[in-house]
């Protein structure tokens, strides 16, 4: 329950509103205390008097006191629920925010289904209590305390008889939110693990159709699902244990009163006037204390939902601009790795150990090595998006670790191995970088990467709007978006990463023809499996298990004899197998029709 009282900082910049539902409540408890009393003078002093002129002006009073209340009560339940909207909107914006600046590493790990569980549902639970039901249960308490010195004050010991069932009601209501509380946190996990696999499901459809596994997606969500439903039916168990125990304790005590009062009524102690209001007065605690076990139960769900929350905001953003950090001018792209050590989170061996290159401003250098050898890992620490375990990354003399992360980001141009897209117009996609780019810098950017021609293609051209992740354009479409999104950027470094693997070999030749002028003037590094993309860089380093095995130039390297000229006759060997299989199928099969041809050209170029 501790992390609901976290929630208070959200609700500071609210007090006027708050002090209005209070006021609100307030006002509300005062009038419904005055209508038992009402009602006990209009039994002692209206009807046993015969006094029927009191009798109406008595029915008019308790008519305004009811549209008092029904007035006062719109106005309560609307700055509520207006309060709990905003203390909901701003706990979103605030975990949305803090997601934005968590390091790579926590997305490593993160689930991004519980991720928008935690955002929406959580948050949602959170709302919720804030609202009416944080104002229900301060109802509940001004109430129960005007009630106990009204009945106090009238006969004390037909109120200690009258509370008494009260005792285990409360006893238990506290019982029952220790055990409601942990059993919420299990659904919303489980809540979470649903929506994971959705998620899962959505983003991986296509493989999923692939390899035919409809039936076994569909086995796994239900299995999730089912695992809510068993969660949630625990919590409907214990909510209906303890509801009939409330009901029948709050019963227990309009009989005690009827009993004991009717005793005294008829021994001339008290009016029945007073029996009856103090019956009344019961009746009007039943109410919230039989809806005490519903706030507990959502009380329970905001604390699980708490709980869920402040587990991510309380992930401090690993990598962030220090308070003094140096905000860099216009780079000359100089970039230097000194004893470089890095070690991700929970693996046993070191994925970088002991690197050492400098990189003079405006130079080519291609990395290349197995998969896993630590290229991608390399430049990865020029953007800083992992800190360095040991030994410093230095851009232009600076370590990035002084510098203030804008201000380098924005000078270094990024392709990632996988080209993600946003559900936007092509135009919002490649000017994502540089949102003030005029219509002919994004032109220019398109027709360097050579993707202009392809859209142009569509109906509405730049307007086109890709769909999620951009799964409406091909692999190669979608490389070459993300292409012009990185040279829009005009960076003084640029980073592709492998960013040619999914074009084919006519677009490559393009791409790099266009790259070859872009790259004039500018600090690149490329990432390559194919030795046709690394072998004009200025400087190739050869990895192997997060060390730089090999560095010098294609013919430097190819003299050498060692892992690099491994990988060159590999390659070689591979693709004049291919040719010689290629030159064996065509006598089996004949040559293509022209139209075939054609056909084959086109889907070539369109990626």
């Amino acid at each position: 329950m501790k992390n609901l009282f976290r929630i208070a900082p959200f609700l500071k910049p609210y007090t006027g509103q708050i002090a209005l539902t209070l006021l609100t409540l307030l006002t509300l408890t005062g009038l419904n205390l005055l209508v038992p009393r009402i009602i006990q003078n209009v039994i002692d002093d209206g009807l046993l008097r015969g006094d029927s002129t009191y009798l109406i002006r008595s029915a008019f009073l308790l008519l305004g006191l009811g549209l008092g209340s029904a007035l006062l009560s719109l106005v309560n339940r609307y700055s509520a629920e207006w309060v709990a909207a905003h203390v909901g909107f701003d706990l979103r914006n605030r975990m949305y925010d803090h997601i934005q600046y968590l390091p790579f590493e926590y997305h490593d790990h993160a689930q991004s289904g519980q991720l928008i569980s935690r955002c929406i549902e959580d948050v949602r639970a959170i709302e919720r209590f804030s609202g009416s039901s944080i104002a229900e249960l301060v109802r509940f308490v001004l109430l129960t305390v005007g009630i106990l010195f009204v009945m106090l004050s009238a006969n004390v010991t037909l109120a200690v008889i009258a509370l008494l069932p009260m005792i285990p009601l409360v006893l238990m209501t506290g019982s029952f939110g220790a055990r409601i509380g942990k059993l919420f946190f299990a659904v919303d996990a489980a809540v979470g693990e649903v929506s994971n696999r959705l998620q899962e499901n959505v983003t991986g459809v296509q493989v999923v159709r692939a390899f035919a596994r409809e039936n076994y997606e569909i086995k796994r969500f239900e299995a999730a699902n089912m695992d809510v439903f068993r969660k949630w039916v625990k919590v409907v168990d214990e909510w209906a244990k303890i509801m009939p125990t409330t009901n029948w304790l709050t019963t227990l005590g309009t009989i005690l009163i009827l009993f004991f009062g009717g005793q005294m009524v008829m021994e001339g102690t008290m009016t029945i006037g007073a029996v009856v209001a103090f019956n009344a007065y019961i009746l009007m605690m039943a109410e919230p204390a039989q809806a005490l076990t519903g706030l507990v139960n959502a009380g329970g769900e905001a604390a699980a939902g708490a709980q869920r929350v402040f587990e991510v905001l309380d992930a401090e953003p690993a990598i962030h601009s220090r308070k003094e950090a140096v905000i860099l001018s216009a780079l000359s792209g100089e970039v230097e790795f000194q004893n470089i050590s890095l070690k991700y989170q929970d693996e046993k061996t070191e994925s970088l150990s002991d690197v050492n290159v400098r990189v003079k401003r405006n130079q080519i250098v291609a990395l290349i090595g197995p998969t896993g050898s630590g290229k991608t890992s390399l430049v990865n620490l020029i953007p800083r998006f992992y800190d360095v375990t040991d030994g410093v990354a230095l851009v232009d003399g600076y370590d990035v670790r002084d510098v203030e992360l804008t201000s380098l980001r924005k000078q270094i141009g990024i392709v990632l191995q996988t080209s993600l897209l946003f559900s936007d117009t092509i135009r919002g996609n490649i000017a994502y970088g540089r949102p003030d780019a005029t219509e002919e810098e994004i032109i220019a950017a398109a027709k360097a990467a050579q993707a202009h021609e392809f859209i142009t293609g569509f109906t509405k051209g730049y307007d086109t709007i890709v769909g999620e992740r951009g799964v409406t354009l091909s692999g190669g479409q979608r490389q070459r978006v993300a292409i012009a999104r990185a040279l829009l950027m005009d960076p003084r470094i640029l980073i592709l990463d492998d960013s040619l693997s999914s074009v084919d070999t006519q677009t490559e030749k393009l791409i790099q023809a266009a790259l070859d002028t872009l790259m004039e003037g500018r600090t690149t590094f490329v990432i390559a499996h194919r030795l046709s993309t690394v072998r004009r860089a200025d400087l190739i380093l050869v990895m192997d298990k997060g060390r730089i095995v090999e560095r010098g130039t294609h013919a430097e390297l190819l003299a050498g004899g060692g892992l690099y000229k491994e990988i060159h006759d590999l390659q070689l060997m591979q693709r004049d197998s291919f040719a010689e299989e290629m030159s064996e199928i065509e006598p089996i099969f004949g040559e293509k029709p022209a139209h075939e041809n054609t056909i084959y050209s086109n889907r070539s170029n369109s990626g």
